[in-house]
């Protein structure tokens, strides 16, 4: 896959989690995905994701940066929502908050294989008006 079709394969993956089409997501994601280390499986993944949907309801992912380089995909999300309880172990319960993710991306056999995340937890923290013990 070049990197023109990286870049229309991932926003197709974007918009099929947006969608909530969790019944499509085995056309992006390999079924050995791991994530961050973990091997998840195509099922476990998707339990993930529905997961945290399911902590924020109105969750969207929207692309801020898209690099490609085959075979990889380097992407920064932002987030704009509101959690209804806990989120990266912080006391949200409801409050709206604005966060990013960087997320890198191995395709292998044409599917997302090995996903890296970092999520910025600081600015929530800054946000809720202070920091996590610990932070």
């Amino acid at each position: 896959m070049n990197a023109s079709l990286l870049h229309g394969f991932y926003r197709d993956y974007i918009d099929c989690l947006n969608a909530r089409d969790w019944d499509r997501l085995d056309r992006f994601v390999h079924p050995a995905v791991e994530h961050n280390g973990r091997n998840l499986g195509l099922s476990g993944y998707r339990d993930m994701l529905r997961g945290d949907v399911d902590a924020i309801p109105d969750l969207r992912f929207r692309i801020e940066w898209l690099v490609c380089e085959p075979p990889a995909i380097a992407a920064r999300l932002s987030f704009d929502c509101t959690p209804t309880g806990m989120l990266f172990g912080l006391p949200v319960n409801g409050r709206r908050v604005r966060f990013a993710e960087n997320v890198f991306y191995r395709l292998e056999d044409g599917r997302l294989r090995e996903v890296r995340s970092v999520l910025d937890k600081l600015a929530v923290e800054a946000q809720l008006g202070g920091s996590a013990p610990g932070g």
